[in-house]
């Protein structure tokens, strides 16, 4: 069972991610811009791991969340607009990390090394199609099995439930809301929003 990221964190293990002072914390904090809280009786603050990620997000800061056990969500598409945005997006939320990969044997050996959680797969790569690569992850065994989410805009509602019954776990369609990609993860995760 992997390790759960700690949802809270101390004013230090926030400096450390942000590459700071633990007085540049306590200013963000004092300041309002980091929402977090006080412990009873104590000078000591706690900040959620949603909150620091939303604080990285809105003040353009790299998320350096990546600790640890956090769920590994490998963003395989060709696209590379498409894979930046979607790899920032998940990357800023603050509770995932996030890899990428531009091709299906790019997936292939990043998935062997890795071992993602999650593999969000463009249905059309250059060098092979979402069934293809599905097909071969759910024939790998002593794999543990990632959950695969296809992304596309070409498949028909029928070829989808085509994939979906030979091992894929859902399905965006593309363009996508972010809001709904991030809750197609969180849900495949296993993560409260």
């Amino acid at each position: 069972m992997p390790v759960k990221p700690k949802e809270v964190l101390t004013t230090g293990d926030v400096a450390r991610l942000c590459r700071v002072t633990i007085r540049t914390v306590i200013k963000w904090y004092e300041q309002g811009r980091l929402e977090g809280y006080r412990l009873p009786g104590s000078r000591d603050r706690r900040f959620t791991r949603a909150a620091v990620g939303r604080f990285l997000a809105e003040s353009g800061l790299p998320a350096e969340l990546h600790r640890e056990g956090s769920p590994l969500v490998l963003v395989v598409d060709d696209d590379d607009g498409i894979r930046a945005l979607v790899s920032k997006y998940l990357g800023n939320l603050g509770v995932l990390e996030v890899d990428e990969a531009s091709s299906g044997w790019e997936a292939g050996l990043k998935i062997a090394s890795r071992k993602p959680r999650l593999l969000l797969l463009d249905y059309r790569l250059g060098d092979t199609t979402g069934d293809r690569v599905v097909d071969t992850i759910r024939g790998m065994s002593g794999l543990e099995q990632p959950s695969i989410v296809i992304m596309s805009a070409h498949l028909t509602d029928e070829q989808a439930d085509h994939i979906l019954r030979h091992g894929a776990d859902a399905w965006l369609p593309k363009p996508f809301d972010l809001a709904k990609l991030r809750d197609t993860v969180y849900g495949q995760l296993g993560i409260a929003s």
